[in-house]
């Protein structure tokens, strides 16, 4: 028996398609591109201490609670992002591509680490303990062997996946290969203009090339899902 199917069925199945196609381009390309926006209205910088974060979100709550949300949204979409890229490189370089999602993944999902201080130091700020007992309790946070050791595994995780992915990519051809440069350099950049030579515009500017490549790839999964 030959089941024939009409044209409205296609072009139903062709607009789903396209809907999950944007649906997963969206997922992929809002983690790197809220933490981009994010990098740029930050009140602090990486490198104050816990008075200066303390007084600075005291004196810009509003950017603050920006953050926050854009912290959320960047928490609920990198994994799963960050997962998607990496099938599509490990399909093409099993081994770079799969210790470079593994890496990425187990930074990324630890990036509640760095952004509890965050929550903490605004909800301390609003609560009207003092800038002096917000300074203190982000100290604490900031000493906790917990929460340092999460921190450095999401340093080290996010970077080194991010470039183990870029240059599986690059390596077989997956992205065009600005596309997948852009991945390679993007998070050493990132470390460089967050946490050696501060500066909050080049910092976005590299989270930005982050989004870029991640949407080149994203792309490139939903015209070979098309293709199929």
């Amino acid at each position: 028996m030959t089941v024939i199917t009409g044209p409205n069925e296609a072009t139903k199945d062709s607009g789903l398609g396209a809907l999950r196609g944007a649906g997963l381009v969206a997922v992929i390309v809002l983690g790197p591109l809220s933490i981009a926006i994010l990098r740029l209205i930050l009140p602090y910088g990486s490198g104050d201490d816990a008075a200066t974060v303390a007084a600075k979100i005291a004196d810009h709550p509003g950017a603050q609670a920006v953050t926050l949300w854009l912290t959320l949204i960047a928490m609920t979409t990198m994994v799963p992002g960050v997962i998607a890229v990496g099938l599509l490189a490990a399909r093409h370089a099993r081994t770079l591509g799969t210790w470079g999602m593994v890496l990425a993944v187990a930074g990324f999902s630890l990036l509640w680490a760095t952004t509890s201080i965050d929550f903490a130091a605004l909800a301390g700020v609003q609560s009207g303990i003092g800038q002096d007992n917000t300074a203190k309790l982000i100290g604490n946070l900031n000493a906790n062997p917990g929460l340092t050791a999460a921190t450095i595994v999401f340093v080290l995780g996010h970077i080194l996946g991010t470039i183990l992915i870029g240059v599986a990519l690059l390596r077989r051809h997956v992205i065009p290969a600005w596309a997948a440069w852009m991945l390679i350099v993007s998070q050493p950049l990132h470390l460089v203009f967050a946490v050696i030579v501060p500066s909050p515009p080049l910092d976005t500017a590299a989270w930005a090339l982050t989004t870029i490549g991640f949407a080149v790839a994203a792309l490139a999964i939903t015209t070979r899902s098309a293709g199929h």
